[in-house]
């Protein structure tokens, strides 16, 4: 078993329950770890702005994003070109994913590719 965390929750306009898909998506790839199971995180749509904002010491979440920072795999590129959060992402040094050649973007991760390669994708 493998499985693929996506966060596409919107730091800037859902409030509370954006909170709480990321923090139950931090805590599902932190479970998923304490197990043992490979697990990949992705911030996409736009939840490529979250990564920033964990980042900071302030944020409630920091603590719980700190823990499974190792697993985040990146951010989409296509989805950070149009939700503004490229420049932010890279200044992090977060990797910005382009496998996913979709026609008028710069490229997204490839869910298509992780169910084939065998992850169980859970989005948030």
């Amino acid at each position: 078993m493998k499985a693929a965390i996506v966060v596409l929750s919107d730091p800037k306009h859902g409030g509370e329950e954006a909170l709480g898909r990321v923090f139950n998506a931090l805590a599902a790839a932190y479970d998923f770890a304490q197990r043992n199971v490979p697990v990949s995180i992705y911030f996409q749509g736009a939840g490529t702005r979250w990564p920033v904002e964990l980042e900071k010491l302030e944020h409630p979440v920091n603590g719980l994003f700190v823990a499974v920072q190792q697993h985040v795999v990146g951010v989409s590129c296509g989805c950070a070109d149009v939700f503004g959060a490229r420049a932010d992402a890279e200044k992090s040094g977060f990797k910005v994913i382009t496998d996913n050649s979709i026609p008028g973007t710069s490229g997204l991760p490839s869910l298509g590719q992780l169910t084939l390669d065998g992850y169980t994708v859970l989005t948030f």
